[in-house]
């Protein structure tokens, strides 16, 4: 079966053809480094991250771009609270999402530009377009878009110009031609950051730094181009005039949208009181459970959160690691059907919950082999580690998965103790001791069992 992605340019799941055989080049808009990462910015960039692993397992090579917005007017205002140099904000935060990211097993992309490294590309591309009559500039030394110079406008979110402008407003103080362009270039203000320009002293604009960096890395067309559902207009739309207004070639062919996330079917936003940070959740569950929580629903679906569907994610891990657990090392093997089905889903636009229902599938019949053939369990089961390597998970090391869930604060020693109470009761026949044991064990979250290898135990979920 060949890769099929939504393409949101289209608005329909086509086949997908890269531009250069056996070679794919991949932009995601990235994080505006101002504040910590919240679950929104979690959904996008493991969904990305999960793209960019099938996409490599099916053999390509990729190169995956996922900018960083290092200045924008939410970061000088952020850092002139905290009187601080705007560089020192996004330095703190742009250290704290990597950390996160490393925590919920994201790859680090190819290249991870950053705005204000890429002035010069910026002020190029601006040029471009005003010798190519799409901008203007200002008397106050702003630079603006024209949106009616570009006739395509509105093709990526379905939007004409005429709608849009019956239902704009603009500012009497403002010099813009037209209420819908857009800044390329924002003349300094006092005090705020700003760079030379043939303007005047200024700042660039938030949509122009993707055009410039994505175009700088992969060159005026690439395949795929990525985000979350809120940047279609007018962040990836204003992406494809400013793009094809300078270059004059097609930007991208294939265009992907992740839904957005709910919190208990609630819009998740702060005024609502229902935002949560990546690291507020991390306090009480483990990264690999959000991970798998956030895969659970189709990348262009909504994700709704709430602590069902966590704790849901925990007990789904727990019974892949379970199935893992005790087996020897193999070679994948003796699952093709299996495999056959987990690449099937995800190359339906990478249907996570279709790979995953692939996965349980496997994790039965390895439940039902194990006692039987154990050689066969564990190459079915080196398989499914292989399938979750795709997903960036399980690749943990079983034993310690299960022993390391949320108890009452019993440690390991403290369980192994108990645990050869059990047995030495179990052999003098004091079967009330060893049943005593076991409850007591449970009560505090510890879960034990007996097979012919002799007793396990986990935490319970």
């Amino acid at each position: 079966m060949s890769l099929r992605i939504y393409n949101d340019l289209h608005n329909k799941k086509e086949e997908f053809q890269p531009i250069e055989p056996g070679r794919i080049r991949m932009y995601v808009c990235g994080m505006t480094v101002y504040d910590y990462c919240h679950l929104g910015h979690a959904r996008m960039i493991v969904v990305f991250d999960v793209v960019y692993r099938y996409l490599k397992a099916r053999g390509y090579d990729v190169t995956y771009v996922r900018n960083i917005t290092d200045i924008d007017d939410k970061i000088i205002q952020r850092a002139n609270e905290q009187g601080i140099p705007f560089h020192q904000l996004t330095q703190k935060f742009i250290d704290a999402m990597h950390e996160d990211l490393d925590a919920l097993g994201v790859e680090r992309p190819s290249m991870e530009p950053r705005a204000t490294e890429h002035i010069d590309e910026i002020l190029e591309m601006i040029r471009k377009l005003i010798d190519n009559g799409h901008a203007y500039v200002t008397d106050s030394g702003d630079v603006y878009y024209s949106v009616t110079s570009f006739p395509d406008y509105g093709k990526l979110s379905g939007k004409s110009i005429e709608d849009l402008q019956a239902g704009a407003r603009v500012e009497s103080s403002e010099e813009k031609r037209d209420p819908l362009d857009f800044a390329l270039w924002k003349a300094a203000k006092p005090g705020e950051p700003a760079w030379d320009s043939p303007w005047g002293r200024g700042r660039p604009g938030w949509h122009i730094e993707c055009s410039a960096m994505s175009t700088r890395a992969l060159g005026d067309t690439f395949d795929i181009h990525g985000g979350g559902a809120d940047l279609t207009f007018p962040h990836h739309e204003n992406e494809i005039a400013q793009s094809e207004g300078a270059t004059c070639h097609h930007f991208v062919n294939y265009w992907m949208h992740n839904g957005f996330v709910r919190v208990n079917d609630e819009k998740m936003s702060k005024s609502l009181g229902n935002f949560f940070t990546i690291r507020e959740i991390m306090q009480h569950y483990r990264p690999e459970e959000i991970r798998y929580f956030i895969l659970t629903s189709h990348y262009r679906s909504p994700l709704n959160y709430d602590e069902e569907h966590l704790r849901g994610a925990r007990q789904a891990l727990n019974r892949f690691y379970t199935a893992l657990r005790g087996l020897p090392q193999a070679e994948p093997g003796d699952a093709d059907q299996w495999m056959d089905a987990f690449n099937a889903a995800m190359d339906d636009d990478f249907n996570t919950p279709e790979a995953l229902a692939a996965m349980f599938e496997l994790v039965r019949e390895i439940n039902k082999v194990r006692n039987e053939d154990e050689q066969k369990a564990a190459r079915m089961a080196a398989t499914l580690k292989q399938m979750g390597a795709v997903l960036g998970i399980l690749q943990d090391d079983p034993e310690q998965w299960l022993r390391g869930g949320a108890g009452d604060g019993l440690s390991d020693e403290e369980i192994e103790t108990l645990i050869q109470q059990r047995l030495d009761a179990r052999k003098q026949k004091n079967w009330a001791e060893a049943d005593r044991i076991r409850d007591e064990l449970k009560e505090k979250g510890v879960i034990l069992e007996d097979g012919a290898g002799g007793t396990t135990w986990r935490r319970e979920a």
